[in-house]
């Protein structure tokens, strides 16, 4: 009986104890949203979209030799393409951090605080994380956020986003930290916290915080297939890894990421069970680059990677991130496999932004230019990787895109800007000039019918029959 009492006492010990240490549930975000609202911003840029039109009232046939050598003959046109949104302030003298996608290629950066516009500069950018920093042009003094610890960040944590989805405004939603270190395959430093909280368009660049009103992500990716509304998948770079981006672009107006030299390959059962090690973990190095710094501290093919700078790497993806995040220039010491026993070799980091490496695979940002298709009365440009990635089209390899239709256009009031059209007479466009060719095509012809596929702005599949005039 004693036995029990005891057992009895334990237990109501244990369940106090885990009453008082567990985060309860809030009743309410209100004054949380109330505090952090003022600091969240929203961002809308502007665009110079060139166009060209043909100058003559006759079109060549597709593939005329004609074509080309009145190429230069068409009448350039320029207008003006928006788009938006939302940031968060980190200093009081209007430092903005927000995503690069919503600030690349703009003319013009507005930032709205509460009710008030200011423009913007970007101090500097880095597409591989997808991050910007803006500063804005006033001596006005604003509410700031603090970043937290996103290594802290548990699955299950409550979090609340804060953004300008669909150019609403500030929009408050929340939610639980639905799983971390997910790679979506976007970048090669891939380690985003995945989140329930609804994140729609328009709240790229936007603020994930913790209940303590700290920054732990900032929200950047959605998946949504067949809608453009969020289905509970929405992902936010940590803010561990955002920050140090953060204090390099603030400094140097670049980042300096640490250089290894080496392309890295997984780790399969296969492979470990071949070179006698424990188990599929670590980077396999599939080559070396020529003087490189694993070049030259005898790093070689076929060695794997267990350890760099007293960092485990558990698997193949953690390498680029724990080089990219070690100081250049410092001295590290690299275990790796090799021949069936444990080395170590020694090697001062290099810089990736110094590397031949980083030379040629730099993303390129040019502009993209318009196409006119007379014929339709609209202009159209080619799709980009940017709004594939950004609309989650898995599956979509081209198409063109409407950036303008004329009030007279066969399509005015059927499709809109920025709707998307991936086949015309069941044949796939790959690029705008395609859709030109096809439209050209069936006019010489005198055909009056047009099929189209298109996705629509809500990334909805959906074939549309249009009477050429």
């Amino acid at each position: 009986m004693k036995i029990l009492k005891h057992i009895f006492l334990v237990l109501i010990f244990f369940n106090i104890s885990s009453y008082l240490t567990a985060k309860p549930v809030p009743n309410s975000f209100a004054d949380l949203a109330e505090k952090l609202m003022p600091s969240v911003v929203n961002i809308s840029t502007t665009q110079t979209v060139k166009t060209s039109s043909n100058q003559f009232p006759f079109q060549f046939p597709p593939g005329s030799p004609f074509e080309e050598m009145f190429k230069d003959f068409q009448r350039p046109t320029e207008r003006k393409a928006s788009s938006l949104g939302s940031g968060f302030i980190i200093k009081e003298t209007g430092i903005v951090i927000t995503n690069n996608h919503v600030i690349a290629n703009a003319d013009d950066i507005l930032v709205k605080v509460n009710s008030k516009e200011y423009k913007a500069d970007v101090i500097g950018a880095d597409p591989y994380m997808d991050i910007a920093v803006l500063r804005m042009k006033t001596s006005d003094k604003f509410n700031t956020v603090k970043f937290g610890d996103s290594d802290k960040a548990r699955v299950g944590d409550w979090v609340v986003a804060i953004g300008n989805p669909f150019g609403l405004g500030g929009t408050v939603t929340s939610g639980i930290v639905s799983a971390r270190n997910r790679d979506i395959g976007m970048t090669r430093y891939d380690d985003f916290i995945q989140t329930d909280a609804s994140i729609n368009q328009g709240n790229s660049g936007g603020p994930l915080f913790n209940l303590s009103g700290e920054v732990v992500g900032i929200n950047t990716a959605i998946i949504a297939p067949g809608q453009s509304g969020s289905i509970g998948i929405g992902f936010a770079i940590p803010s561990n890894a955002a920050s140090k981006v953060i204090d390099q672009l603030i400094s140097y107006g670049e980042t300096r990421r640490g250089w290894l030299g080496v392309r890295i390959q997984e780790v399969t059962k296969e492979i470990a069970e071949a070179v006698e090690l424990k188990k599929a973990e670590g980077a396999l190095i599939a080559s070396v680059g020529e003087k490189s710094p694993a070049d030259k501290a005898g790093i070689k093919a076929g060695d794997i990677v267990l350890e760099f700078d007293g960092k485990k790497i558990d698997t193949m993806r953690t390498l680029p991130r724990v080089v990219a995040n070690t100081k250049v220039g410092k001295d590290v010491v690299v275990k790796i496999w090799r021949n069936k026993k444990l080395i170590s070799k020694n090697l001062k980091l290099g810089r990736l932004e110094s590397s031949e490496e980083f030379k040629e695979k730099k993303p390129k940002t040019k502009k993209v230019e318009d196409l006119e298709i007379e014929k339709l009365k609209i202009s159209v440009r080619d799709l980009t990787k940017e709004d594939i990635n950004s609309k989650k089209l898995t599956r979509i390899t081209g198409g063109a895109v409407i950036t303008e239709i004329s009030k007279n256009s066969p399509l005015s009031g059927l499709l809109s800007v920025n709707d998307i059209i991936i086949e015309a007479q069941k044949t796939p466009i790959r690029k705008s000039s395609d859709l030109k060719n096809i439209i050209d095509r069936i006019t010489k012809k005198g055909e009056k019918n047009l099929l189209l596929s298109i996705i629509d702005s809500d990334n909805r599949r959906r074939y549309l029959g249009v009477k050429l005039k």
